[in-house]
């Protein structure tokens, strides 16, 4: 449940607010409906990864990934495919920890 959740609230938001407002919604997300840290975290984690990934790409196509090679030559990687793996890294760690610090604060207001 949570995972498609933070999936779709994660692809939405990317396209609608800034990145970091993906990381309140999975925050609230995880708050609402997580149970136990660790399937919370990996929710976040694979839910933002595929997100970035997916919006990425959808950016990236349309100029046959021009942009991303040069980014990628700019940082000194090989291909704009491990620029895209930096890229969905960092976000997936951006939402497991948001995702993860939803469940933790529930539990402090559960007790």
């Amino acid at each position: 449940m949570l995972f498609p959740l933070i999936l779709f609230l994660a692809f939405v938001s990317g396209y609608l607010l800034p990145w970091w407002a993906a990381c309140i919604l999975a925050f609230a997300a995880a708050f609402f409906f997580g149970k136990t840290s660790g399937p919370s975290f990996w929710s976040g984690f694979a839910g933002f990864g595929l997100a970035w990934i997916a919006l990425a790409l959808l950016k990236s196509f349309p100029n046959e990934h021009i942009l991303a090679t040069r980014v990628a030559h700019l940082f000194h990687l090989p291909n704009w495919l491990l620029l895209l793996a930096v890229t969905a890294l960092i976000g997936a760690l951006a939402g497991g920890m948001s995702a993860l610090s939803g469940v933790l604060v529930k539990r402090v207001f559960e007790k």
